[in-house]
């Protein structure tokens, strides 16, 4: 497969009054056409932030200490916001987590599509709003959510309000930003299928983030787990539910509730949480936590290392 987008040792970090949070601390990897990608791991461990670093969205105390992001020959971490304001929504776009916050409440749904539409392309108005009904009902919204307010939504109708307007320029790369939060199961069918079509009919490459390893293992090509500011595993997303080969993969998945699973068989929980990343600890930062830690593992950080075709892993059992 072509690549798409080639993240190289970003790092976004947050100035606080306590010191420097070291949200994404050195994470690369690549993104390729048509192929949905996804981030998980738990709440806290830099997935919305690296989300944010990638598209340059970012704001004090929050900012970019390094690395690169590649698209299209172009590092986006240089361009003024000028020229990355064009290629958001046209190239690049964004499906935020929280989508009560994200929609203006003052401008009815179809008026912010067509706003969109129109700040990139040179269409009337009457030319925009052909396409809201389209795009309004491929997101599973009735035909009178156009002519309503934000608050007139339920969640799951903001969230899928959010999906129309993020492809109403046919993008090439979506973030998708823990999309189905919150949402009833039904709501949840309708988003993740969604996201499924936007590569089987768009041909877009989609990342998606999540703390939820079923919905990943659902729809994802490939899969990345991020812990404490790093990736630590990344493989085939089938391979990486197989055979598991970081301790906190293995985790992850223990954790995931099965209908195989006995009644009387207790849920596994994976005990701690993890480390403050104003001073994180020498070596793996998954240490603390690990039933399978070595005294290396306490003093060296482990390096990314292909253990076999297409699959990463950042641990010193390999």
């Amino acid at each position: 497969m072509s690549e798409l987008i080639k993240v190289k040792d970003l790092r976004v970090y947050y100035r606080t009054f306590a010191g420097i949070v070291r949200a994404v601390d050195g994470v690369s990897f690549t993104l390729n056409k048509s192929e949905i990608f996804g981030i998980v791991g738990e709440s806290g461990c830099g997935k919305s932030t690296l989300s944010y670093g990638i598209l340059n969205l970012v704001s004090p105390p929050c900012y970019i200490q390094g690395g690169e992001v590649i698209f299209d020959g172009k590092n986006l971490l240089d361009l003024d916001q000028d020229t990355l304001r064009s290629m958001r929504l046209k190239r690049l776009s964004y499906i935020p987590q929280s989508s009560m916050e994200a929609l203006n409440p003052v401008m009815k749904v179809k008026d912010q599509i067509i706003d969109g539409i129109m700040a990139h392309e040179k269409v009337s108005e009457e030319e925009a709003s052909k396409r809201v009904s389209s795009l309004i009902k491929s997101v599973g919204l009735p035909p009178e959510a156009a002519d309503m307010y934000p608050h007139e939504l339920s969640g799951g109708m903001k969230q899928r309000a959010c999906l129309a307007i993020a492809m109403s320029l046919q993008p090439e790369f979506i973030i998708t930003d823990e999309p189905t939060t919150a949402l009833d199961v039904v709501v949840q069918r309708v988003i993740l299928q969604f996201i499924i079509d936007l590569k089987k009919e768009h041909g877009s490459s989609v990342i998606n983030i999540t703390h939820d390893m079923a919905v990943q293992g659902e729809i994802c090509d490939r899969l990345a787990v991020m812990y404490a500011g790093k990736i630590v595993d990344i493989g085939n997303v089938k391979d990486i539910y197989k055979d598991p080969l970081h301790p906190y993969t293995k985790a992850l998945i223990w954790a995931t509730p099965s209908l195989a699973r006995k009644r009387t068989e207790a849920l596994y929980a994976l005990k701690g949480s993890p480390p403050s990343l104003i001073n994180p600890p020498e070596g793996c930062r998954f240490a603390a936590r690990c039933q399978f830690a070595m005294d290396i593992c306490r003093k060296e950080e482990p390096p990314m290392e292909k253990v076999r075709p297409e699959r990463f892993v950042a641990c010193h059992l390999y």
